[in-house]
């Protein structure tokens, strides 16, 4: 079981503003805020994400081919995470929409490039 995931930043209050908006869409709160980082919970027994400026105080960088997924309640559920994620200062990385079966999702990249998906699978 995953206990939290972090996520590196290099702008601490426009990643609390993005995250705020995009985590609250989900049903995550910010738990805490501490000077170099912010934790977001999900509820019990649910991974938090922590958001951080790196400790070696190196830039933040995204790693390629990571990416965090994020569940959705349904498809309309995507979209809308999807289009206020981009509304609030994220870039497009793949349009929500139908991809196998039984996958529904959205991709995007949060300021600082880390890549999500918010998706519905059954």
């Amino acid at each position: 079981m995953i206990s939290y995931i972090t996520i590196g930043s290099n702008d601490l209050a426009a990643s609390a503003a993005f995250f705020d908006a995009l985590f609250s869409a989900i049903n995550g709160t910010r738990v805490y805020s501490l000077d170099n980082m912010i934790g977001y919970g999900f509820g019990p027994d649910k991974p938090m994400i922590i958001v951080t400026c790196p400790f070696d105080g190196k830039a933040a960088s995204h790693g390629n081919g990571t990416m965090i997924a994020l569940a959705a309640q349904d498809s309309a559920h995507v979209d809308a995470v999807h289009a206020l994620a981009l509304k609030s200062g994220a870039t497009d990385d793949g349009a929500p929409g139908q991809r196998g079966r039984n996958f529904y999702g959205g991709y995007f990249r949060d300021p600082d490039g880390n890549k999500f998906n918010i998706c519905l699978t059954s």
